[in-house]
């Protein structure tokens, strides 16, 4: 995994026989998985684990909109890189720009906001400040 710069990180992904419908390219519900897995890494890569962000802040993240471009299949085996920008940021929710490549050609592009949430009730809090200061881009509007 490359971090770029804070906002930013690039991780790589291997498409496994499972990730693949009947015509053997990955299925179109897996390249959230695959996004999930990149925005998870990113927040890794910049120190925070989110198991330790739900013990200690009492805090989990919950998907509230994606929105994806799906351009040309991955196939069994490659090996994808999963390139995530955070890209706006407000009190309780984070706007992340991603981009799926396999050898420098673009597969899936797509737009992920996340809503940050009270683990005990489900219901929307703020960002824990350490977390939001972290990452500087412009506030969404």
């Amino acid at each position: 995994m490359t971090s770029p710069d804070q906002r930013g990180s690039i991780h790589s992904v291997r498409v496994y026989y499972e990730d693949t419908d009947h015509g053997g390219v990955v299925y179109h519900a897996n390249y959230l998985r695959f996004m999930e897995r990149a925005r998870t890494e990113m927040l890794r890569d910049c120190g925070f684990e989110l198991d330790r962000l739900e013990q200690d802040d009492g805090v989990i993240f919950a998907v509230r909109r994606a929105s994806l471009d799906f351009i040309a299949p991955a196939r069994f085996n490659d090996l994808l890189q999963v390139e995530t920008e955070m890209i706006a940021k407000g009190p309780v929710r984070m706007t992340f720009a991603q981009k799926i490549y396999h050898q420098e050609r673009l597969l899936c592009r797509g737009e992920v906001e996340v809503v940050c949430l009270e683990a005990s009730r489900f219901r929307p809090t703020a960002i824990p400040a350490r977390l939001a200061a972290v990452i500087p881009v412009p506030p969404l509007p």
